[in-house]
């Protein structure tokens, strides 16, 4: 048994000092250029950094797929040559997972894991893959429309269909509204392209909008929010930086946060914990964010209590 536990410790003391020997090298993927993806990834980076990671002992490759799922396959293939891929959002995670090349993968910000084929189970992860799930809290979600834009009744889902985390969301929106006496229409886009005309075709059916967690809708946020301003439709999304970009609430996690815990997960994993030991986990510390401008074109009035314990974007 002595003999056991001391081959075990010079494995990882061989790993330890193997990582030691030159800088790490991190291979970060994202799908496309919007500030909540910028907020996670300087989250990350930052942490990294506050945990003793400097130039000297990790290096960061960034890898942007401007939204083009052919680029995002090649930009995975191009990190085969890291020690650590870091992922954020679900398509790139689920892009380098396919790959199975054995390499340390740390996810940032995928809502379903599980549902995404990530991995099998959050407490005991597999594939080589662990990291933080930004699960939206839907009935929180509607809560808080009811309490700013109360008579809301019919409510417009826009989501990409291929975006398993933001289907995923809007099934569970629709099961919350089934059971609520709430009643919804769903414009569903495959690219950017078509998001104009998609909010267009909800605007005069519907009393709000919500929006998933959704990179294709993210990154054209300002059009679906500035089409909905001018119509007097509310516009929930799912993340801080939607509403930064016009949409009027959200009950989101900080994007720099849950960078920061996955940052948190790869250091234990570089002092010795095993991958397979690191939970996955569903953060879940949630802040009301409200857009005032978009809140004055709307004529919505924020009480002083919302006021008091929102954070306000003008």
């Amino acid at each position: 048994m002595k003999k056991f536990f001391a081959m075990l410790l010079t494995l990882v003391l061989t790993l330890t000092c193997a990582f030691a020997d030159e800088p790490v090298n991190v291979a970060i993927i994202q799908m496309a250029d919007n500030g909540a993806f910028t907020d996670m990834r300087e989250g990350f980076i930052d942490r990294m950094r506050e945990l003793g990671y400097d130039e000297s002992k990790m290096t960061f490759d960034y890898k942007n797929a401007l939204g083009d799922m052919t680029m995002l396959v090649t930009n995975c293939e191009a990190a085969l040559d890291a020690d650590v891929a870091v992922t954020i959002a679900t398509p790139p995670t689920q892009a380098f997972n396919n790959l199975d090349s054995g390499i340390p993968q740390f996810f940032i910000s995928v809502s379903n894991p599980v549902g995404a084929g990530v991995i099998t189970d959050m407490a005991a992860p597999d594939k080589n893959a662990t990291g933080t799930s930004n699960a939206i809290p839907v009935s929180e979600m509607f809560k808080l429309a009811d309490q700013l834009t109360p008579g809301c009744m019919t409510f417009g889902l826009l989501y990409c269909q291929s975006e398993i985390n933001s289907v995923t969301t809007a099934q569970q929106a629709k099961e919350y509204m089934d059971a609520n006496g709430l009643a919804y229409v769903e414009a569903i886009v495959t690219n950017v392209s078509e998001v104009q005309m998609a909010v267009d075709t909800l605007l005069e059916r519907v009393d709000a909008i919500f929006v998933p967690n959704d990179s294709v809708i993210q990154t054209a946020m300002t059009v679906v929010a500035d089409s909905a301003a001018e119509m007097g439709v509310p516009v929930y999304g799912s993340s801080a930086v939607m509403v930064e970009s016009g949409a009027f609430a959200t009950i989101s996690i900080a994007d720099r946060d849950i960078g920061a815990i996955t940052a948190d997960m790869l250091h234990a994993y570089l002092t010795g914990t095993p991958i397979e030991e690191i939970p996955a986990v569903v953060v879940d510390e949630f802040t009301m964010v409200i857009n005032k401008a978009t809140a004055d074109m709307l004529g919505v009035e924020l009480s002083e209590e919302v006021m008091a314990t929102a954070v306000i974007v003008e």
